[in-house]
């Protein structure tokens, strides 16, 4: 997958709205906190129960969504093999990375990136012991809010940011974070949860950050940025680049 460029008139053509709802159907499931049934699913699309049904056998020939043994709508093994394909060597090039973070902290630590104005969640490494912060694949939240965006916006040159953006300005906290070098935030996407993430930026990928996720506490987050920093650096070496300036 290519680095986003300018936009063109293709993003203003008209859309296929069963694509779209197919693909909010995928959504919905992989993000549920438990498996959803038929009609949960179609009360969220706002559709009759049939046209989810529908598209819900469309994906199923598909290998991306089925049925467990009660009925309820979960993620198949297709889903895995187009996740394989999203960013792979930046994926591969993290995991060594966030297993060393995630076990030293003793949190959960991933690399998210930019997705269309919003901040999408690559590829996450739990810690071996103990109890941490869930951060699953797949998880998004607005590009303005929480850490990891944060972080994705400084880790582009303002000028880009302002076009990806369609020129609304960004928080205050983007300018901190290219000063300091690092984001934090408290509170902002769930409560009870805050996060430090620092700008990953490499040639011919997208815009991304390495974060870690915690439950809200006191914590020298400072000496947290920094630790962050120096993975970003390796995940960068293992792809041969240098990370972009801050």
């Amino acid at each position: 997958m290519n680095a986003p460029g300018p936009r063109s008139s293709a993003t203003t053509a008209p859309h296929s709205q069963t694509l779209s709802r197919g693909l909010q159907m995928l959504e919905l499931v992989v993000s549920a906190p438990e498996p959803p049934t038929i009609a949960d699913v179609a009360a969220q699309l706002g559709v009759h129960r049939s046209i989810a049904y529908r598209i819900l056998r469309t994906l199923e020939d598909h290998g991306l969504l089925t049925r467990d043994s009660s009925g309820r709508l979960i993620g198949a093994p297709g889903l895995a093999v187009l996740a394989r394909g999203v960013q792979q060597d930046l994926q591969s090039a993290a995991l060594p990375e966030l297993t060393t973070l995630a076990n030293e902290l003793q949190m959960s630590a991933f690399v998210a990136v930019w997705g269309q104005g919003e901040c999408i969640t690559l590829v996450t490494v739990e810690p071996s012991r103990g109890h941490a912060v869930t951060q699953r694949p797949g998880t998004r939240h607005p590009l303005d809010r929480g850490a990891p965006g944060l972080a994705v916006q400084a880790g582009m040159p303002p000028e880009e940011l302002a076009e990806l953006t369609d020129g609304v300005p960004p928080r205050p906290e983007v300018e901190q974070t290219r000063r300091r070098g690092y984001a934090v935030s408290n509170d902002e996407v769930l409560d009870g949860v805050s996060s430090v993430a620092v700008p990953l930026r490499v040639p011919g990928h997208l815009p991304a950050a390495v974060a870690v996720v915690y439950a809200t506490r006191q914590l020298d987050v400072e000496e947290l940025g920094r630790r962050l920093a120096r993975s970003a650096e390796q995940v960068a070496a293992r792809l041969g680049q240098r990370p972009a300036a801050r």
